[in-house]
């Protein structure tokens, strides 16, 4: 059946893959590989007829991956990390590559050609593979992210001239004259996307809405994302880049989002693709043949490029967790390097047995990036155990001490928030930050502040913890949050803390360290909106808050039993809800009309309280029985859902 065949194939052997990932409780990606590897032409079994043809179909799960990260990652959003970005990622190439030509010089014995060729492969991390285990654990839009997914962008554009300048690595000033044409064509692409990004890109985007055609919309997003990218071909760059440029202009768009939710299904089948892909290309044989080189490899790689990049990261100002995730998640050797190795292997610059290593070294190292992402918040508290003192200041503090305080770690804008809140309230507190713009917003407001990480022990000890009544940690950073959640543990084992959880796994994982509270915001904002449409379909209040209760308890349940004042709150929460206040206008010749509250016995007939009376320009607040009603009063009445319709149906009888 050709392609369609092996389609059907690998989309079974990919859904058995994913499903053992899942129930092992692995990520989906070893799935996808596992299926590939299954699969692939290296093994026995059901085999794919044509590999290249899949790789060629992969190639577009690469760049619808990369456009839907740039429809969720504004441009604006990497001004912040494009000092580490565009200086500190060519220093990391540098260095890499040079460790690159080391190993082949000593560990394997090539020549100094070949590897030269290896360091510029080893220097290339996979965008494809860090930014699904990012994605997978929710991570892509910390600072970690931003850096992250800076640093891929600035190796992807390099892809380009090492593809040009190794081939003439023997003569390298003919080169150079394409790198400048290229460069060129790059630069007018660009500012042909800023253009049609400003310009022609919003205009499209609203007239195909207005079509109402969820198929054409869909479509045209999916034209959009591919066609720019195979125009960034066509100019010397990379499809994937440019699918990941158009996202961006796109996200700017104000059907940015609806554009994403709709490109979602597909970009998750074509990415299983490539992941799939990267699976056939394992040869059992070589890697059992080869495995003690290829161990070796795999070892000095994940360690030496590891250190490099937080390294880098560190020296560029970053500091807390950001190093160790940008270094555990950009170890591996990435995809890019598939492509640049087999223009090595046609032109016969490397050999086969080269060439093989560095396809095997490249794919173990992808299968191990979701682990090693997962080590980064371990190794980050490890540290701080060892390495406990941490660049500190303090402003605002009170003369008397602290005592009796909240701590608020984290001065975003929902730390913010609730400083402002508590302030108004003159209750005492304290916020502890690590950005230095945050820390010095904190104290021009002149709010009591601890400028540094609240995971080290010394910060949180600056902030009273020990003496705190509460913690309120609105850290966005899942791993980021738990440090913290564990250094206050051991420093004041009673202190109730109340936290943000980013995901349901969050919420378990704060349960199990024994959080006060948790709240989930996107949760929240969906709840609310729920019972919003089920107001409005005429569902009672009553029921509306039962179904709200229920759902919030099976949310809540890895977090509930601890706080007994928080299910207080809910209680009172709900008691408002069902005792509400409602406004009513009297018809001219309505039956209450010229009569007095006492005369109509409100209270004895429905039940509600007429606690307020709108009279044009005059308001009565609390009015007595003696107060009489006029024709088009305002009333405002409290009671339960029954009470208050028991008061319409009075004031609208005939």
């Amino acid at each position: 059946m050709g392609i369609a065949g092996d389609l059907a194939l690998i989309l079974v052997a990919a859904f058995l893959g994913g499903l053992v990932a899942r129930r092992l409780g692995l990520p989906l990606i070893l799935g996808y590989i596992l299926a590939g590897i299954l699969v692939g032409p290296n093994t026995g079994g059901p085999t794919v007829g044509d590999v290249h043809d899949v790789e060629l179909l992969a190639e577009i799960g690469v760049a619808l991956l990369l456009f839907s990260i740039g429809l969720n990652f504004p441009i604006e959003e990497l001004a912040p990390v494009r000092r580490v970005a565009l200086v500190g990622t060519p220093i990391q190439m540098a260095l890499t590559a040079l460790f690159g030509y080391e190993i082949g010089r000593l560990v394997l014995g090539l020549g100094w050609e070949e590897s030269v060729w290896l360091g510029a492969l080893v220097a290339l991390s996979s965008t494809a593979v860090v930014l699904k285990a990012l994605s997978e654990q929710g991570v892509t839009d910390t600072l970690s992210g931003r850096v992250i997914v800076g640093m891929l962008i600035v190796q992807d554009l390099a892809v380009v001239p090492l593809t040009i300048l190794l081939p003439e690595l023997g003569n390298v000033g003919e080169g150079l004259p394409r790198l400048g044409l290229v460069t060129l064509e790059a630069a007018i692409f660009i500012a042909g996307m800023a253009l049609f990004g400003t310009r022609v890109f919003p205009w499209l985007m609203a007239r195909l809405a207005g079509e109402n055609s969820r198929e054409l919309f869909l479509l045209a997003v999916v034209a959009i994302g591919l066609g720019v990218g195979y125009a960034t071909y066509l100019f010397g760059l990379s499809f994937a880049f440019g699918a990941f440029v158009a996202g961006m202009v796109l996200s700017r768009s104000d059907y940015s989002h609806q554009a994403l939710a709709d490109v979602g299904p597909l970009r998750d089948v074509f990415a299983m693709l490539f992941f799939v892909s990267v699976g056939m290309l394992i040869d059992p044989a070589f890697l059992w043949e080869r495995a003690g080189t290829i161990a070796l490899v795999v070892l000095l790689v994940f360690v030496v490029k590891a250190l490099i990049f937080g390294g880098l990261t560190r020296t560029f100002g970053y500091g807390n967790i950001v190093p160790f995730a940008v270094g555990l998640g950009l170890f591996q050797v990435g995809e890019f390097s598939f492509v640049i190795a087999r223009q090595g292997l046609s032109s016969g610059a490397i050999s086969e047995e080269l060439y093989s290593i560095v396809l095997t070294t490249a794919v173990v190292t992808m299968t191990l990036t979701p682990f090693a992402t997962r080590l980064a918040p371990a190794l980050y508290g490890r540290w701080r155990e060892r390495f406990p003192k941490e660049t500190m200041n303090t402003f605002n503090l009170p003369s008397t001490g602290l005592e009796n305080h909240v701590v608020i770690a984290g001065h975003g804008r929902v730390g913010t928030f609730v400083a402002r809140l508590l302030d108004n309230l003159d209750q005492s507190f304290v916020v502890i930050d690590a950005n230095p713009e945050r820390a010095e917003a904190a104290r021009e407001e002149g709010f009591p502040a601890v400028f540094g990480d609240a995971a080290a022990k010394p910060v949180l000890e600056a902030a009273g913890v020990g003496k705190a009544r509460l913690v309120i940690l609105t850290v966005h950073d899942p791993a980021g949050a738990r440090l913290v959640v564990e250094r206050v543990r051991g420093i004041a084992p009673n202190v109730h803390v109340v936290a943000r959880a980013a995901s349901q796994e969050q919420l378990e994982e704060l349960g199990g360290l024994g959080v006060y509270e948790a709240v989930q915001p996107e949760f929240e904002a969906g709840l609310e909106l729920g019972r919003q449409a089920l107001s409005h379909l005429g569902v009672g209040a009553v029921e509306i808050q039962r179904i709200s209760d229920r759902i919030r308890r099976e949310l809540y349940a890895p977090v509930a039993g601890a706080s007994t004042d928080g299910n207080l709150l809910q209680q009172l929460d709900r008691t408002s809800r069902m005792i509400e206040t409602e406004w009513f206008r009297l018809p001219e010749n309505g039956p209450i009309v010229g009569e007095t509250i006492g005369e109509v016995r409100i209270r004895s007939k429905t039940g509600a309280s007429v606690v307020a009376i709108v009279r044009g320009d005059e308001a009565l607040p609390n009015p007595g029985p003696e107060v009489s009603f006029e024709a088009d009063d305002v009333i405002g009445v409290l009671g339960t859902p029954d009470q208050r319709a028991a008061f319409r149906k009075l004031v609208q009888e005939s």
